[in-house]
């Protein structure tokens, strides 16, 4: 089986997203402890497209920006550095206690101690963005998209962001574009807000083609009904989320691809990582092995951008998996938390567990 994808597209991977910086202390350094820090340009959604871009696709980011603002600036030039196209309004920044870029502020821990991560969203730009911000006919219609990627974190923002999102997916089933929805759900950003998402969230999952989340995800997104909770091995896991993927078919029948992670913490810097994909009635494991992790945040997003290409590529479905899982384990090398693969090989050396030096 395989995902059928527009040919006449000017993008193979557009997604809407809020971008800030992440502020990271150096050799997994505590943040109370540090006095120098790594800045980065980040967001989940741009994550996932970095995979695409950096291995020479067409991606491009729908975003908004403050204007006169340097760290606008910062964003704008990092995306570019990571080949990735962008367009949004700019926004006055209206003073002090006006608008601005998110803030991610991020121990990556090390050995026994364990990541901690700060977010600081307070006057967030990107939760402004709404669907007349862009011109939706001319992005779809005439310059085309292969997939259209959300993320539940962007979907979850705002009410603007959340309507957003639903007429994005609408326009693009519309216009042949496919659509991957990684859940991600965060308890934080539905208190008290939990009838409007699930709402919007419902109506996207329904539009979707491509599905991503563990069995919380999508029991507490979508509102359905799992199995009990059969440990936390990746055993469990593995036959939670294939329990929890049937009562999503029932539900959801226009997706016809569903993947996960599978993730045990050994340490901060050694995990055992695995995925698992279905498409049809198929199921494709990636086992779960060992791998030296610098910073853990990114490898789920980098799983997914991996999974995106093969699949855009039209590649054989065994593969999207393994294509998956080994871009999440690159990105885990990396002290950005998007991956940058200088070409495919260097992704399949990983899968095969071929470290050796390359000359």
């Amino acid at each position: 089986m395989s995902v059928e994808l527009r040919q006449d597209c000017a993008y193979a991977l557009l997604t809407p997203t809020s971008m800030g910086v992440r502020l990271t202390p150096p050799a997994g350094q505590p943040v109370h402890s540090s006095d120098t820090f790594f800045m980065h340009a980040t967001s989940a959604e741009s994550n996932v497209l970095s995979v695409v871009s950096y291995l020479g696709l067409r991606a491009k980011v729908l975003t908004a920006f403050i204007k006169d603002s340097p760290i606008s600036r910062f964003i704008r030039d990092d995306l570019s550095g990571r080949h990735i196209d962008y367009e949004g309004p700019e926004r006055e920044q209206g003073g002090p206690w006006g608008y601005r870029h998110q803030i991610n502020i991020a121990d990556s821990g090390y050995g026994s101690r364990g990541p901690r991560v700060y977010n600081d969203r307070a006057g967030e730009v990107g939760r402004t963005l709404r669907t007349a911000d862009f011109d939706l006919e001319r992005i779809f219609a005439r310059e085309g998209v292969q997939i259209m990627h959300f993320s539940g974190l962007f979907a979850a923002l705002s009410p603007e962001t959340g309507k957003l999102c639903v007429d994005l997916a609408r326009f693009a089933r519309q216009h042949g574009t496919r659509i991957s929805f990684d859940l991600n759900y965060r308890a934080s950003f539905w208190e008290s807000r939990e009838a409007e998402l699930r709402q919007a969230f419902q109506e996207i999952a329904a539009l979707s083609d491509i599905l991503v989340g563990n069995e919380e995800d999508f029991q507490l997104s979508l509102g359905l009904d799992g199995p009990e909770a059969g440990g936390t091995d990746l055993a469990a896991k593995m036959d939670g989320f294939k329990s929890m993927i049937a009562t999503v078919k029932q539900s959801y029948p226009n997706a016809t691809v569903y993947g996960t992670t599978l993730r045990e913490v050994v340490s901060t810097n050694v995990h055992l990582w695995g995925a698992l994909v279905s498409e049809g009635r198929n199921w494709h494991l990636a086992e779960p092995r060992e791998i030296t992790v610098l910073d853990r945040i990114g490898g789920g997003d980098g799983f997914v951008g991996g999974m995106l290409y093969a699949i855009l590529r039209g590649w054989e479905p065994r593969t999207w998996v393994q294509f998956g899982w080994a871009s999440g384990a690159l990105a885990t090398t990396f002290l950005t938390d998007y991956g940058q693969p200088a070409d495919e090989d260097q992704v399949w050396d990983i899968w095969r567990g071929n470290a050796r030096v390359k000359r």
